[in-house]
């Protein structure tokens, strides 16, 4: 079920809020993301959550760098998610995560989240036509 958010007042860094997630299996952080030609694209490195819900709507991305210096954070949906084994697999291209806005946390506006999903081609969760991924599904 969808939440009845029509903004992103409702979502917030999972780190940044006294929160448990409904399901325990959307936490993802540390493991590796492979986009659809086995590519490593980053690791998660936290979540944005849903606080109606408890549930992971976007994760955190973060590639390049080396110990934690220099890395490059971005949002990808849990939309994008088609297969979780020893790594979560995406159907979006690497170029494509590349290529969206950097999330920084602390330093400037918060993202506009409706223009992360459009930059994947999602519609977002709190739109009248989501339909719940694969992620969501899962458990």
């Amino acid at each position: 079920m969808a939440s009845t958010a029509t903004d992103q007042s409702s979502l917030a860094r999972l780190e940044d809020v006294d929160a448990v997630l409904a399901h325990a299996s959307d936490d993802l952080t540390g493991q590796t993301v492979v986009d659809p030609n086995g590519h490593r694209v980053g690791e998660v490195d936290g979540l944005i959550i849903d606080l109606d819900e408890r549930r992971a709507r976007l994760l955190i991305v973060a590639s390049g760098g080396q110990l934690g210096l220099a890395r490059v954070r971005r949002l990808l949906p849990v939309d994008a998610v088609t297969r979780i084994d020893d790594r979560v697999h995406i159907e979006v291209a690497h170029e494509d995560v590349h290529s969206g806005a950097e999330y920084r946390p602390g330093v400037g506006p918060s993202p506009r989240y409706a223009d992360v999903y459009a930059h994947y081609g999602y519609s977002p969760y709190w739109d009248a036509s989501y339909v719940s991924p694969y992620f969501l599904r899962r458990t």
